[in-house]
């Protein structure tokens, strides 16, 4: 009897022991789960403003890099430690930059030639790295691309790229643009693709600006793709 007792009462120290390898294994996955969470995988670079880390950044902060990185972009790249520094207008940014990126009613294709019109405009470099690729992919020609980096009008181009040429140019240099250019510019790309160009063309204004006033680094290796204009 005696025997009987003592088995059973290692047995029920054998279940406890066990219950608490579970329960200490469903915790560590628990707070492993909870720590993927509260700091994702991100690096970010930065030259007058210092890149931050997760572990530096206020809970705004860290509610804009969660967004960024759970929207279309998926990265921190670009003008987002800067707009950190004031994450209630940056996350309102990049949710405009997203809108007007990704889910514009312009083609992918003009769309990348309004953003390297802009950063022409304002000699930003990383904007022009990072779009140029990513317009030619879109369709745009090697000889356009080139020819906008030079800041020459481009020799041969569709027409509905001479369109955005001449849309973005005008409002680029005479702050304005005609009559003429803004009835072709609707009767192509309807109000809605007016308005969108513009939406476009400003929050890369905005990009550009700050890419710009923290001398946003390239990445190592690669040199500056804009030569000044005369």
């Amino acid at each position: 009897m005696l025997c009987s007792l003592t088995a059973g009462h290692m047995q029920g120290k054998r279940r406890i022991m066990k219950l608490k390898l579970t329960c200490a294994a469903a915790i560590g996955f628990l707070a492993a789960m909870a720590f993927a969470q509260t700091a994702p995988v991100f690096q970010m670079r930065g030259d007058r403003f210092k890149a931050l880390t997760f572990e530096q950044m206020t809970p705004e902060q860290k509610t804009m890099t969660r967004n960024v990185l759970a929207g279309d972009r998926g990265s921190m790249n670009g003008p987002y430690n800067v707009l950190l520094r004031s994450p209630e207008m940056g996350d309102l940014a990049q949710k405009f930059g997203a809108q007007m990126r990704f889910h514009s009613s312009l083609p992918r294709k003009l769309n990348e030639f309004a953003i390297l019109m802009v950063a022409r405009h304002w000699n930003s470099q990383y904007e022009w790295y990072a779009h140029q690729r990513y317009a030619l992919q879109e369709g745009l020609s090697p000889a356009t691309v080139e020819s906008v980096a030079n800041g020459k009008r481009p020799a041969a181009m569709q027409p509905d790229e001479e369109i955005i040429y001449n849309f973005c140019s005008e409002l680029l240099n005479a702050k304005e643009v005609s009559d003429a250019t803004f009835r072709t510019a609707v009767d192509k790309l309807g109000e809605r693709g007016v308005v969108d160009l513009i939406g476009v063309m400003g929050y890369y204004h905005l990009v550009s600006m700050v890419l710009n006033v923290d001398r946003y680094p390239l990445p190592e290796g690669i040199a500056p793709p804009l030569k000044p204009l005369r």
